[in-house]
C-alpha cells in the first residue's frame, strides 16, 4: 500500500496510476484492522519519500499493470524522481471530459492584435508601400529613392526632414521591399555595446543566408562621435547597410566620415492639401471605429491640416483626439477646436533656433518691424532665453544700424540689462521696445564693412606682420627712449583744433582707406522698379533720388 501524493489516500502500489486517472475517486482502500494492531506490518513509506535505492528496487519488483479498458501506458519520470507512471495529467484528462458547448471561453486574441489595437491612430495608419507615401517625390513614380529600391540597390542614406514627414515609414517599407533583415535601434536608448553585437549578427546572417542587414537608426544625430565611429567600417565594408533619420542638419551632427559613407536625402515639408488626404484617408479606414459625429467634417479636417503644419503624426493625433470628442453630448465645433494642443517645434539647441534668430536679425535689418515681432514672439513663446535675444539686439545695434544712430547701442545694453533684472514675462515689452526702436532706426553698415576691409587686408600676406612706426611706439625705459621711440610722436591736443600732419598707418600701407565713405551699399535692387523701368521716388531719399 501506498499513499495517494494528491489526496493522501491508501492506495495498492500497482493501482496507483488507474487511481490517479480516476480523479482519485477509485482503488482506495479502506482503513483494516491491521491499522489498529500493533503486530502488523508497518504501512509503506509513499515511493515520493523514499531513498532513491529503495524507489529503484520497489519499481523492478512491481511492475505496474495496464488497464484493458485504455490503451498501454507510455511511463515517463517526472523530473526524473517518480516511480510511477502517467498517460496524461490529471487536468488535461479533465478537460477531456468536459463537454464542447458554446459556453466554452473563447481563445484570447494574439497579442500583435492587442498591441495594433492599443497603437495610436498614427501607428495604425502608417503606410505599408511608396504608393501609400504621401508628398515626397523622392519615393515617387519617378523618384531617385524608388528608383534605387525597386533595383535592390538600397544605400546606407541618411534621411533628413521635419518630424512627421515619413522617415521611419520609408525605412521600413525599404526593408520590406528589399527582403533584408531589418533591425530598428534608436540613439536614446542603443550603445556601442549593442551596435557591435547587431553587426556580428549581420555578418553571420550575411555568410550563412546572403541576406543583408539593414539598421535603421532613429535620431541619428543624437549618437555621440564615438559611437557614430562604430559605424564606419561595417558600413564601409558593405556589411549593414545604415538608414540614419534627423531632424537636424547632418552637416552639423553627423561626423564628415560617416557622412561621406551615406547618402542624403532630404524630405520635404508636407502641405496642407498633402495632410488633408492622410486624413481623409484615416476617416475612411479607421472612422467607422470611431464613429465620430457630423462636426467632423471637411471644415474641421482643414483646420487640423493647418493646425498640424506639415506634421503628419501630430495631425493623425489630432484628428483622433477630435473623433472622440465629437461623440460628447453637447460639444461644439469651436469646442473642439479649443481642446487641440500642438508644441511650437522649436528646439533651442537645433536649426530651428539659428534660423529664428537669423530670420529675427535680418527682419531687422530689412527695417520691417512686423517681421521682427512675429519672430520675437514666437522665440519667446518657443521658450527661447530671453537674454539671447537681448544680447542678439546689442549686436544689430552696431552692425546694422551703427553710425546713423548711436544712441541704439544704449537702448540695447539697457535692454539687456532690463531683461536680467526684470525676466519673463514683463521683460517681453522691453524687447519689444528695442526690437520696433531697431526696426525703424536708419541704418548704417560703415563701421562693420571698415573692419571687415581691415580684416580682409590682415589675410594679404605681409600685412599682419608690418612693424609699428617708431613714432607710434611707447617707450617705457631709457634704453627705448635712446633708440627714439616715441620721438616724433606729435601730441594732437596740444595743437589748435587737435589738427596735425602724421601718420598712423605702417609705411607700407599709407593712403589705403579701409573706412568708406557712404552708410550703405550702392546697389539697387530689381524688384523696385515700376513698370515704366524707374525707380519710385519713395524709395530714396531726395538727395539719392
Amino acid at each position: 500500500m501506498v499513499s495517494c501524493p494528491i489526496c493522501g489516500k491508501s492506495v495498492p502500489q500497482a493501482k496507483i496510476n488507474d487511481h490517479i486517472d480516476s480523479d482519485c475517486q477509485e482503488f482506495i482502500e479502506e482503513a483494516s484492522a491491521s491499522s489498529t494492531d500493533p503486530s502488523a506490518p508497518p504501512k509503506a513509506v509513499p515511493s515520493i519519500f523514499q531513498p532513491a535505492s529503495a524507489r529503484k528496487a520497489s519499481s523492478q519488483n512491481t511492475a505496474p499493470k495496464e488497464s484493458p479498458s485504455r490503451p498501454s501506458a507510455t511511463p515517463y519520470p517526472l523530473n526524473g524522481k517518480r516511480s510511477f507512471t502517467q498517460e496524461t495529467p490529471p487536468r488535461e484528462q479533465n478537460a477531456k471530459k468536459q463537454p464542447a458547448d458554446a459556453s466554452e471561453p473563447q481563445t484570447k486574441r494574439p497579442k500583435v492584435n492587442a498591441f495594433q489595437k492599443a497603437a495610436p491612430l498614427a501607428e495604425r495608419m502608417r503606410p505599408k508601400t511608396l504608393d501609400e507615401v504621401c508628398g515626397q517625390e523622392l519615393v515617387g513614380p519617378t523618384g531617385v529613392l524608388r528608383g534605387l529600391i525597386e533595383e535592390d540597390r538600397v544605400p546606407s542614406m541618411i534621411l533628413w526632414g521635419n518630424a512627421g514627414t515619413g522617415k521611419t515609414t520609408i525605412a521600413r517599407v525599404i526593408a520590406s521591399m528589399v527582403g533584408s533583415r531589418f533591425v530598428e535601434i534608436n540613439s536614446t536608448s542603443s550603445g556601442v555595446a549593442e551596435c557591435k553585437k547587431i553587426f556580428a549578427e549581420a555578418r553571420s546572417e550575411l555568410g550563412l543566408t546572403g541576406r543583408k542587414t539593414i539598421i535603421f537608426c532613429d535620431e541619428i544625430h543624437r549618437f555621440s562621435k564615438s559611437q557614430q565611429d562604430v559605424f564606419l567600417g561595417p558600413v564601409e565594408s558593405g556589411q549593414v547597410t545604415l538608414i540614419g533619420a534627423t531632424t537636424e542638419n547632418p552637416s552639423f551632427k553627423v561626423q564628415n566620415a560617416l557622412l561621406s559613407r551615406c547618402r542624403t536625402f532630404t524630405l520635404a515639408k508636407l502641405t496642407d492639401e498633402d495632410v488633408i488626404s492622410i486624413l481623409h484617408r484615416a476617416l475612411r479606414v479607421e472612422g467607422p471605429n470611431y464613429a465620430p459625429s457630423e462636426l467632423v467634417d471637411d471644415e474641421l479636417i482643414r483646420y487640423l491640416a493647418k493646425f498640424a503644419d506639415g506634421d503628419a503624426r501630430t495631425s493623425l493625433n489630432l484628428l483622433e483626439l477630435a473623433m472622440d470628442l465629437s461623440k460628447r453630448p453637447g460639444i461644439t465645433k469651436d469646442e473642439i477646436k479649443k481642446s487641440l494642443t500642438k508644441t511650437l517645434v522649436y528646439d533651442r539647441a537645433g536649426d530651428q533656433h539659428y534660423d529664428t534668430i537669423s530670420a529675427f536679425h535680418k527682419s531687422l535689418r530689412g527695417n520691417d518691424p512686423d517681421a521682427s515681432l512675429y519672430y520675437l514672439a514666437r522665440m519667446i513663446q518657443s521658450g527661447e532665453d530671453p537674454l539671447y535675444i537681448a544680447r542678439r539686439l546689442i549686436v544689430v545695434a552696431s552692425e546694422d544700424i551703427g553710425l546713423a544712430d548711436n544712441s541704439m547701442l544704449s537702448l540695447a545694453i539697457s535692454t539687456h540689462s532690463a531683461v536680467e533684472k526684470i525676466g519673463l514675462p514683463e521683460a517681453r515689452i522691453n524687447l519689444a521696445h528695442a526690437t520696433v526702436a531697431m526696426a525703424l532706426s536708419k541704418k548704417s553698415t560703415r563701421a562693420y564693412r571698415g573692419l571687415n576691409n581691415v580684416f580682409s587686408a590682415l589675410n594679404e600676406p605681409g600685412v599682419a606682420g608690418l612693424p609699428i612706426p617708431i613714432h607710434l611706439r611707447n617707450a617705457p625705459t631709457k634704453l627705448m627712449k635712446e633708440l627714439g621711440y616715441g620721438e616724433e610722436y606729435k601730441y594732437p591736443p596740444n595743437y589748435v583744433d587737435g589738427r596735425v600732419k602724421q601718420e598712423y598707418l605702417p609705411e607700407p600701407l599709407i593712403g589705403r582707406k579701409f573706412l568708406e565713405e557712404l552708410d550703405m551699399g550702392t546697389q539697387r535692387d530689381p524688384a523696385l522698379l515700376t513698370t515704366k523701368g524707374r525707380y519710385t521716388r519713395q524709395d530714396f531719399s531726395d538727395d539719392e533720388f
